[in-house]
């Protein structure tokens, strides 16, 4: 998952961080750099919300550290949610429903019967991965889109590994590897093929 990140973050992209972004804008608008930024967005409810709740336009941060000093495009942990989920569900049956599955209480301090829908193996896999993808949004270390289309990325370099490997095994009644994409679309693979599935 992360070769096809750093690839795109250094080699394509190069992307700057929201912390970077802030700091441009900030030092702009407060007359001390001169930056060519889109009036959208040194006009934009957004910087005006962030000046007016913490008297700078500076981004808050979750990390006392800052943001990684690498690009922000596309996310490295999407990509490895991404690649790592695609995997797993490739070795998995996805529609495999979880038994006696439960939810911490108000307290966080006891587990309760969780009976509101089924979860599925699939299913759970894929909000693993849009959690661990989307989290660093939050922190603001990242664009929604550096998540978003990391995972796809990542789902990408699963699937190629997957068309790899699926020319090495010897079982004759090997009938692919079968998973659902992010985006729902049911695939095989089989004999270094992705089929519809």
């Amino acid at each position: 998952g992360l070769t096809g990140a750093w690839y795109q973050k250094w080699r394509q992209h190069r992307f700057l961080r929201p912390e970077a972004m802030g700091g441009r804008i900030h030092f702009h608008l407060t007359g001390q750099r001169d930056y060519e930024l889109h009036p959208d967005i040194l006009n934009s409810q957004a910087v005006a919300s962030v000046y007016s709740r913490n008297g700078t336009f500076l981004l808050p941060q979750g990390f006392i550290e800052g943001s990684p000093t690498h690009p922000s495009f596309p996310a490295g942990h999407a990509c490895m949610a991404g690649a790592c989920v695609t995997a797993l569900k490739a070795c998995f049956n996805e529609d495999y429903i979880l038994p006696e599955t439960v939810q911490a209480d108000a307290t966080g301090h006891n587990l309760l019967p969780y009976n509101e829908v089924a979860l599925s193996v699939g299913n759970e896999l894929n909000k693993l991965a849009h959690n661990i993808a989307l989290g660093r949004d939050a922190a603001g270390v990242h664009y929604r889109q550096d998540g978003v289309e990391g995972l796809r990325a990542g789902e990408q370099q699963a699937i190629s590994l997957l068309q790899d490997y699926s020319l090495t095994v010897n079982e004759a009644d090997f009938a692919g590897f079968s998973l659902t994409r992010f985006n729902g679309e049911a695939i095989n693979i089989r004999s270094g093929v992705v089929n519809p599935g």
